[in-house]
């Protein structure tokens, strides 16, 4: 964060490490002296601009951005804008990221391309010209053309996945900017009020922001989260473990830590057949998943309204269902209610990064599993995770 003179005012662990700084070093320097020089004054002129129309962007659009180690070394960055007020003062909030891997990957996989482009012309001309001298030889030379073709397509596959990751990490800057900035600002402004309430020993005052202060940290904590899973689940990093769950233990657990977070008058039922008494399955990803949807259905329904989780078994499949009495889904959204980053027309200024539903989707995928749902609009929403025995 940075004041409307430039100074450094915070700045995270993560960013003091990347520029190459001890605790708190970087606090009250200058924002351009993490500028290589030949941009330092230019970007005077471009931080006064956007402090007099302030709005959330991305910097340097269409042109490489680099920055500067406190080394003397520079490093390519992506960098996002965004802003908040506290005393009546302008602070700007930078999202910056190393994208030297990235850089080099995009160049690594250019080059490649390029040379089996070159290749594969060089190749076909040789074909041409020796097909009459060589008919003994055509079935090898084809062959290896397709090969060729088929590591280009490899290739340009790689291209493409290489260009989905920026995408999706463009649309978490530009999620972050607008989901971090409210509890940012409680947090602040919550810690701020509590030394002056403190003074007063007016302890009912300083318990609520307290909370204030936890329920905004709890919901960074579950943006992080939501993109650690995608994270992993993006490089196939997660692993199923299959084990032995004892059901009954299984959703005692699930209904103990999930009671504090619901909204009041709140209870999870629970309709629960006896036999049997236990599954093979992972329980941190079935755990993962039920998590996700109980806390949704909380979420997306009113304080006195139940939420209902029944558990019954088909002849080789378990199916959880979680039931809610909320605000349901409108019928042109349903078609899209799994993908990445798509919320509800009417989720209004509900918390939510849009994944959550997309990550419980894959993640049953991952036990060979499969997630079905029903909703009708203002009355509620029914979804279904059906699981092989």
């Amino acid at each position: 964060m940075v004041d409307e003179e430039g100074k450094i005012v915070v700045s995270n662990p993560v960013a003091e490490q990347i520029f190459g700084y001890e605790l708190n070093e970087m606090i009250g320097l200058s924002m351009e002296q993490l500028l290589p020089e030949q941009f330092r004054s230019g970007h005077v002129s471009l931080r006064k601009g956007f402090n007099n129309n302030p709005s959330p962007r991305r910097m340097g659009t269409g042109r490489d951005l680099t920055a500067l180690r406190k080394d003397g070394k520079e490093f390519p960055v992506e960098v996002s804008l965004s802003f908040t007020r506290y005393n009546q003062k302008l602070l700007v909030m930078a999202f910056i990221s190393d994208v030297s891997l990235s850089k080099k990957a995009q160049e690594a996989l250019k080059r490649s391309e390029e040379q089996l482009l070159m290749y594969a012309a060089e190749l076909e001309k040789k074909v041409e010209m020796r097909t009459e001298a060589l008919n003994n030889m055509v079935g090898e030379l084809e062959k290896e053309v397709l090969e060729r073709k088929k590591a280009m397509l490899e290739t340009r596959k790689a291209l493409e996945k290489e260009r989905e990751l920026n995408e999706l990490k463009s649309k978490f800057v530009s999620l972050a900017s607008h989901e971090f900035r409210t509890p940012l600002s409680t947090i602040m402004s919550s810690a701020s009020l509590i030394n002056q309430y403190k003074e007063k020993s007016e302890w009912d005052k300083v318990d609520r922001h307290v909370h204030r202060i936890k329920s905004s940290v709890g919901h960074l904590t579950n943006i992080l989260n939501d993109f650690l899973s995608l994270g992993k689940l993006e490089e196939g990093k997660v692993e199923v473990k299959i084990e032995e769950i004892d059901l009954h233990s299984f959703f005692q657990e699930i209904e103990e830590d999930l009671r504090p977070t619901l909204k009041s008058g709140q209870q999870i039922l629970l309709d629960y057949q006896s036999k049997p008494k236990s599954i093979r399955t992972d329980s941190r990803i079935l755990r993962n998943v039920l998590f996700n949807l109980i806390s949704n259905a909380s979420k997306y329904s009113e304080e006195g309204k139940n939420i209902y989780i029944k558990c019954d078994f088909g002849e080789n499949e378990i199916n959880f269902s979680i039931r809610d009495e909320g605000i349901g889904i409108p019928e042109q959204d349903l078609k899209h209610i799994f993908e990445r980053f798509f919320r509800a027309t009417n989720a209004g200024n509900i918390q939510g990064t849009g994944l959550g539903l997309n990550i419980v989707k894959r993640y049953a995928e991952l036990l060979q599993g499969q997630v079905t749902f029903s909703s009708e609009y203002t009355k509620g929403s029914t979804f279904t995770i059906s699981l092989p025995i």
